[in-house]
């Protein structure tokens, strides 16, 4: 049973929204889950640790990239051993810091996130392919206001 099937009739139309939100985010990550590893053998974990890299070609250091995926510093540790291995990223010392490294996509690793990076557009944009392009604007616009208000609101509390 999905989350969203958990919500009855008697629920607001809010909770039952925000059900059905997090169930689609469910399935469609499932998927891309599924076809990273079957197309590219790698995790969205590697996928996601891989972008963070994409983004920023002078390289992260380890603590910068726990921060932006959320993750802890020994989770992104075993990711980047791994990619360190198969020879997808490597690691530049820091200057004035002798315990501190940048991690940072290798030449190979750039080009399999570039492939990767694609397929995985695709997979999204085949995700939302029941709806029009005006669906899809609407949608993000409406979304878009439920993140502001959210923010100022948690903004307000702070």
């Amino acid at each position: 049973m999905d989350m969203e099937a958990r919500a009855h009739s008697e629920h607001p139309e809010a909770l039952r929204l925000w059900l059905r939100l997090l169930t689609c985010t469910q399935i469609v990550e499932k998927q891309v889950r599924g076809q990273l590893r079957e197309r590219f053998d790698t995790t969205l974990p590697r996928f996601d640790l891989m972008a963070q890299l994409e983004r920023s070609p002078e390289g992260l250091k380890m603590n910068e990239l726990s921060r932006r995926m959320m993750v802890t510093g020994g989770n992104v540790t075993g990711i980047t051993d791994q990619l360190a291995a198969e020879g997808l990223v490597d690691r530049v010392d820091v200057e004035g810091d002798r315990r501190a490294y940048r991690v940072r996509l290798t030449a190979k690793g750039r080009k399999l996130f570039h492939e990767m990076a694609g397929q995985h557009e695709e997979w999204i944009v085949e995700a939302f392919s029941a709806l029009s392009e005006r669906d899809i604007a609407t949608l993000y616009k409406l979304l878009g206001k439920v993140k502001d208000h959210s923010r100022s609101h948690s903004q307000a509390a702070a």
